[in-house]
C-alpha cells in the first residue's frame, strides 16, 4: 500500500501558520537537512507539523522526549490522519529494572519487567507498517534508538499467504512456530493460533482481530478476519501477510551458527579470566552463558537473548545495532519536539547504558560482546537522519546552528490573533514604589493587576 496521507481537520490554518507550513514545504522539497519551527505555546505547532507532513507526502518519525507527551501527539495525529497508519512505538515496560553489579556491596541485581501487551503490540503494528506501506507516521520516544533486532531477519521471517496457494497445513503451523506463535486449541489469545481439523485461527501479535485461514486439501479456500472474543465476521481477505510475533525474529539457521560464535567468545573470555587470576568470574561466566545457549538450542530464545544480538545478526565488534530507523525507507522525515529537551536526551543514553554494563563484563555476570546490545550514540542517530525539522518554543543553540536563520520558521502569532504581551525588565531598585505606581495606573483605567512573587512571604508582606 503507498496511499497519500490525507489531513482531516474543521480547522485551517491561521495566524502565522500558513506562512510557516510554506516555508517548511518549501525547504524540505528543496532538500533542506535542518529545520526548525520556533512557535510560543499555544500556537498550533501540532496543527502547523500535520500539515507539513500532509504536503511532504513521506514516511514520518516523530520524536518525543516522554511517553505522555508521545501519548498525547500520537492521539492528535490520529484525529488528523484517521485514513492513514499512525503508529505508537515507546518503552513496552510498565516496570523495569535492569541487571546491574555493585562491587563495593557485592550486590548482583537481576533483571525485573513487567511488559505492557497492549504497547508491545503497538510497537509490532508499528513495524510491520514500515515494512508494508508508506503512509506511516511514528510517534516514538527514546526508545527508537535502542536495538529491537535486525530489519533483515525480521522481514526475512514474514510469511505471505493469498487464497488459491498451495501449502500444507502442518507446514504452515511449522512456520507460525518459527515466528515464535504459541498452538493453544482452548483460548485465542494474542501471539496465539489454534487447529480445528482443516482451520487454523490465529491472533496475530500485532492486530486486536484474529484471522481464519480454511484449507481445502493443500490449498488456502479462505481468510476471514473476526472478533476473537465474540467469533463475528468482520471482513473476508485475498492475501494475508503473517509477520513474527516478537521484535527479536531470527531464522533458525542463525540462531545455530550464532551458538558456535558465542562458545567461541565465551572460550576466550573464561581463558582471559583464569589468566588474570579470576577464577570466580570464570566460573561465573561459564555457568550464565551455558545456561542461556542450552535455552537458545532448544527454545530458538531465552532471557536476555538482545545481549547476544551481535552474534544473532553477525555484526563486527563495537557496530551498531539494529533500531528501529532501519526500518525507514531513505527518505523519511524526522520530528524532532520539543527538541530542546530531546536531542540532549538522545545524546545522554549511550553512555549510562555502556557505564553500567562495562561493570557487568569487568566481572564476569556479561560476554564483552553485551557492550554491542545498546542505544546509538549521538553521531550514530544523526548519520540515521535524512530531513528533520525541530519542534520547541525554546530551541537549543545545537539545532539552531544546524538550521542557520533562514531555515527557522516563527509562529509568534497564535490562530485566535492573540499575541504574547511584551515583557519589560526593569531594575530591582525601587521596585516596590514602581509596582505601586504601576498598579495605581492600571485601576485608573479600570483594569485588573496580577502580581506573582518568588516567595509565600515575599507574596504576604506585599
Amino acid at each position: 500500500m503507498s496511499g497519500r496521507f490525507e489531513l482531516e481537520s474543521e480547522y485551517s490554518p491561521a495566524g502565522d501558520q500558513p506562512a510557516a507550513i510554506e516555508q517548511l514545504s518549501r525547504g524540505i522539497a528543496r532538500g533542506e537537512r535542518h529545520q526548525v519551527l520556533l512557535g510560543v505555546t499555544g500556537s498550533g505547532k501540532t496543527f502547523t507539523v500535520a500539515n507539513v507532513i500532509a504536503t511532504a507526502n513521506r514516511p514520518v518519525l516523530v520524536l518525543s522526549h516522554n511517553k505522555t507527551l508521545a501519548a498525547q501527539l500520537y492521539s492528535e495525529f490520529k484525529h488528523f490522519f484517521p485514513r492513514n497508519a499512525v503508529e505508537y512505538f515507546v518503552s513496552y515496560f510498565d516496570f523495569y529494572q535492569p541487571e546491574a553489579y555493585i562491587p563495593r556491596t557485592d550486590t548482583f541485581i537481576e533483571k525485573d519487567s513487567s511488559v505492557n501487551d497492549e504497547i508491545e503490540r503497538l510497537r509490532l503494528s508499528t513495524m510491520n507498517s514500515l515494512l508494508s506501506r508508506r503512509d506511516v507516521i511514528v510517534v516514538a520516544s527514546v526508545s527508537c534508538i535502542y536495538g529491537i533486532g535486525s530489519r533483515e531477519d525480521y522481514e526475512s521471517m514474514v510469511i505471505p499467504l493469498r487464497v488459491g496457494q498451495s501449502v500444507g497445513r502442518d507446514p504452515l503451523l511449522a512456520r507460525l512456530v518459527d515466528l515464535q506463535y504459541t498452538r493453544n486449541d482452548y483460548a485465542l489469545e494474542r501471539g496465539r493460533f489454534r487447529v480445528r481439523g482443516d482451520v487454523v485461527e490465529l491472533h496475530p501479535a500485532y492486530t486486536e482481530d484474529a484471522v481464519r485461514i480454511e484449507f481445502f486439501g493443500d490449498e488456502i479456500e479462505r481468510f476471514t478476519r473476526f472478533d476473537p472474543l465474540t467469533g463475528e465476521s468482520l471482513e473476508s481477505l485475498d492475501a494475508l501477510n503473517v509477520f513474527p510475533s516478537k521484535q527479536f525474529a531470527t531464522p533458525q539457521e542463525k540462531i545455530g551458527r550464532a551458538i558456535l560464535s558465542i562458545r567461541e567468545e565465551l572460550g576466550d573470555r573464561i581463558a582471559w579470566f583464569e589468566k588474570q587470576g579470576k577464577l570466580l568470574e570464570a566460573q561465573r561466566i561459564k555457568m550464565r552463558t551455558e545456561f542461556d545457549l542450552e535455552q537458545l538450542q532448544e527454545l530458538g530464545f531465552c532471557s536476555g537473548i538482545e545481549n547476544y544480538s551481535r552474534h544473532i545478526s553477525a555484526r563486527p565488534t563495537g557496530s551498531r545495532p539494529g533500531v528501529l530507523l532501519d526500518f525507514f525507507p531513505a527518505d523519511y522525515l524526522l520530528v524532532v519536539d520539543e527538541s530542546h529537551a530531546t536531542l540532549p536526551q538522545i545524546g545522554g543514553m549511550h553512555a549510562g547504558d555502556l557505564a553500567r554494563k562495562k561493570v557487568l563484563v569487568e566481572h564476569g555476570f556479561r560476554l564483552p560482546s553485551a557492550l554491542d546490545n545498546r542505544p546509538l550514540n549521538f553521531e550514530e542517530f544523526r548519520s540515521l537522519v535524512g530531513q528533520a525539522l525541530y519542534v520547541s518554543a525554546t530551541p537549543g543553540a545545537l539545532e539552531l546552528g544546524w538550521a542557520g536563520p533562514a531555515n527557522v520558521a516563527e509562529q509568534i502569532v497564535r490562530p485566535t490573533g492573540l499575541v504574547d504581551p511584551a515583557i519589560v525588565l526593569k531594575p530591582l531598585g525601587g521596585q516596590i514604589d514602581d509596582l505601586i505606581e504601576e498598579v495605581r495606573r492600571t485601576v485608573e483605567k479600570k483594569q485588573r493587576v496580577l502580581v506573582t512573587t518568588l516567595t509565600k512571604r515575599t507574596a504576604e508582606e506585599l
